[in-house]
């Protein structure tokens, strides 16, 4: 039976459900994105996007309904560009940098599960799930800012950490994003009482302050009247440690390897069991020997993907 997924009431086809889950890895850094889709824009997604602080969307094609939908957003402004799905862009890009000129060829690798087949950890079994979420962990390495790692689950993106100039900063800062994605399905956050009238942005702001060491910003006196129609009882650290306890099968990757096993540690506080780096560290040794520890199933793909 064909699974349907609701939001709002909103039925959602395959498209839109793709950018909802896309979306909801991080909802504060969403706030105000460019929509890049594979496929035609049809009704639903449209209408996602019509709900959302959105600056643009790029796309193969545009049903009518939904473009008439979008071209209504911000007041007639809203960004929409059709791309030629044909398009082969230059196989050697250029930069110029205060006079200097560099070249590089584009990253055309392609990410299939070929890349997995090495795997030097005692444990090799990567089911079929954590193989698909390894790939689309490495497909969205190889679009994002270097340094970078992912973490993902149930085909889903949950943490993203980049742009760090330390790999284990990469790590921790996915893996904190992971935790608060995983904390705001905790049951006390669901049956948060917020004000009907509330708006999207306010509500993500207010859950990720709720579930933050800081939710006395939200939750004192005076304050909480603002969102809640009753002040509810704070997720302490106790609680926050052990619902994060419980999240297992993520699978990570990295777009490039591990220097040293402290990489692996964060990882494994945020459920992390499965791996997929570039390997090829001095370390690798000490890499290999914690996830060991673990019992994390990991693979050298012997590519790196970092952009820049």
């Amino acid at each position: 039976m064909k699974k349907i997924y609701y939001v709002d009431d909103l039925e959602l086809s395959p498209l839109a459900n793709a950018y909802a889950r896309a979306r909801g890895a991080d909802r504060m850094s969403s706030y105000g994105d460019f929509v890049a889709l594979s496929d035609v824009c049809d009704v639903q997604t449209a209408k996602m996007l019509a709900r959302e602080v959105s600056d643009g969307v790029i796309a193969p094609g545009y049903t009518d309904e939904a473009l008439e939908i979008l071209k209504g957003k911000r007041k007639g402004t809203y960004n929409i560009i059709k791309i030629d799905p044909n398009y082969q862009p230059k196989l050697t890009e250029t930069k110029e940098v205060f006079g200097i000129t560099f070249e590089q060829d584009r990253n055309e690798a392609k990410i299939t599960a070929d890349l997995l087949e090495n795997r030097p950890t005692k444990n090799k079994e990567i089911p079929e799930s954590a193989v698909r979420d390894l790939l689309i962990a490495l497909i969205t390495l190889k679009y994002t800012q270097s340094n970078s790692v992912c973490y993902v689950k149930d085909g889903q993106a949950i943490g993203i950490g980049a742009g760090q100039q330390s790999r284990v900063h990469c790590t921790r800062l996915a893996g904190n994003k992971a935790d608060i994605w995983w904390l705001r399905q905790n049951p006390k956050v669901l049956a948060l009482p917020f004000k009907e009238n509330i708006r999207r942005p306010d509500r993500d702001n207010t859950i990720d302050v709720y579930i933050s060491d800081d939710y006395e910003d939200v939750l004192a006196d005076g304050v909480w009247e603002n969102f809640f129609t009753e002040k509810p009882e704070p997720l302490t650290r106790e609680e926050k440690k052990a619902w994060v306890a419980q999240l297992k099968g993520v699978s990570l990757g990295s777009d490039a390897f591990f220097p040293f096993g402290d990489n692996i540690e964060r990882a494994h506080r945020s459920g992390v069991e499965y791996i997929a780096q570039a390997g090829g560290s001095i370390r690798d040794d000490n890499v290999i020997e914690t996830c060991d520890k673990y019992g994390i199933a990991m693979a050298f793909t012997g590519l790196r993907l970092f952009h820049h």
